[in-house]
C-alpha cells in the first residue's frame, strides 16, 4: 500500500497542487492593484471563503487553497471598489506576528482558514495546521491554543505527510 501511494497517489497530488499554482500566477497577473475591480476579482477567483470588512471601509476577500494547498491569498477591495492589494499570507512575515496571548480571531484574520484543527482535550489544547511551501520544501505552520482560544505557542515544521511516507526524514 505504501509503495502504491508514493508511485501513484502521491505524484498525481503534487502534479494537482503544482497546476492550481500554475492557475493562481495566471489569475494573479490578469490583476493589477488599483485597476481591477472587486468584479475582476471575482472573475479570476470566484466567490471568496471569507470577507473582513475592515473600519475604513475597505474588505479583505479570502481565498484558500488549504487543506491540500499551500497559499492563502488576502485581496483588499478599496471602497472605490477596486483591488488595493493581493497578499499571500502563508509566510515566515506573518508568521512572525503570531504571538502567545492572541486570539483564535485574531490569527484567522491573519493568516486564514487552517488546514486542519485538532483538539486534545487531556491536554486541554488545540492545535490548528496551515501547510506553506518554504522553497520546493513543504513545511506546517502550527498554532497551539488553550480552550479558552488563546494562542500558547506557535513554530514551523516539516509537514509530517512526508515523514510518515519516507519513515524518516
Amino acid at each position: 500500500m505504501k509503495h502504491l501511494f508514493t508511485r501513484g497517489v502521491l505524484p498525481l497530488l503534487l502534479a494537482a497542487a503544482a497546476l492550481l499554482a500554475g492557475c493562481d500566477q495566471q489569475k494573479i497577473a490578469k490583476l493589477e492593484e488599483g485597476v481591477a475591480t472587486e468584479m475582476d476579482v471575482m472573475r479570476e477567483f470566484g466567490t471568496p471563503l471569507d470577507i473582513q470588512r475592515l473600519d475604513d471601509g475597505t474588505r479583505v476577500f479570502e481565498y484558500t487553497r488549504q487543506p491540500e494547498g499551500s497559499t492563502n491569498y488576502f485581496i483588499t477591495i478599496g471602497q472605490d471598489g477596486k483591488m488595493t492589494g493581493l497578499r499571500q499570507v502563508l509566510h515566515p512575515s506573518y508568521f512572525a506576528k503570531v504571538q502567545p496571548g492572541m486570539t483564535v480571531a485574531e490569527v484567522r484574520r491573519l493568516l486564514g482558514q487552517p488546514a486542519e484543527k485538532q483538539a486534545f482535550q487531556l491536554k486541554k489544547e488545540e492545535v490548528w495546521d496551515w501547510r506553506w511551501l518554504d522553497g520546493q520544501t513543504r513545511k506546517v505552520f502550527r498554532v497551539t491554543y488553550d480552550f479558552e482560544g488563546k494562542v500558547l505557542n506557535a513554530a514551523s515544521l516539516d509537514d509530517p505527510r512526508d515523514l510518515s511516507q519516507n519513515g524518516t526524514r
